[in-house]
């Protein structure tokens, strides 16, 4: 099967969250010392390059596949997810900006009840509706936001003594935007297996009739 330049981008945005995970379990690590941890955030930003690039390629090039929807979004809630259960644990959390557990089940909730709103509707309607909204997007956008603002803070903090608050503030933001962006995709969700609904009957009713 070929991969579109976009899709081969996205891929590679997946293999790098292995050596981002490495990065960020030895963080907390003494005799790593910040080096480790600026690994981390290069291969974050290089991440968060990549993820707009390829949608944008995608889009230039009239090459948005199925794969591609698929990919793109996983890609994300891997890379969100992994960082989100490293920064919260005690054990690799960077000291003085520790992810709040409860922002961290907002997140990963959100991605679980999507998933199991996923397969609901497939199950209902035999088809893959992935079709993202603009709460979605505010919310991963947030979330990456979050992430990069943790890993720099300790050197930002050393010039803006209030970053661990301004930090605390994206994670809580970014929190409740997860839950926003849950209840839209339920509705939406709700709306289309209804309209399938809908449509099935239209389509079946002259074919009952002709029996």
């Amino acid at each position: 099967m070929f991969l579109t330049l976009a899709n081969q981008i996205t891929i590679l945005r997946i293999l790098l969250i292995f050596p981002f995970v490495i990065c960020l379990l030895k963080t907390g690590i003494p005799h790593y010392g910040d080096w480790i941890r600026g690994g981390a955030i290069l291969i974050f930003l290089v991440m968060a390059i990549s993820d707009a690039l390829d949608g944008y390629l995608a889009r230039k090039n009239k090459q948005v596949t199925a794969l591609g929807a698929f990919l793109d979004p996983m890609a994300d809630k891997l890379m969100i997810t992994c960082a989100s259960i490293i920064l919260c644990a005690p054990q690799t959390a960077i000291e003085g900006f520790v992810l709040p557990l409860t922002v961290v089940v907002m997140i990963i909730g959100k991605d679980v009840l999507l998933l199991l709103g996923f397969i609901i509707t497939f199950l209902l309607t035999d088809q893959v509706h992935i079709r993202p909204v603009w709460a979605g997007k505010v919310s991963t956008f947030l979330q990456v936001v979050m992430v990069f603002s943790i890993l720099i803070g300790p050197e930002i903090v050393c010039w803006v003594t209030t970053w661990p608050a301004i930090t605390a503030t994206i994670c809580w933001t970014t929190g409740f935007f997860a839950i926003a962006a849950t209840f839209v995709y339920i509705y939406r969700g709700i709306r289309y297996i209804e309209e399938f609904g809908d449509t099935e009957k239209i389509i079946s009713g002259p074919l009952d009739s002709k029996k």
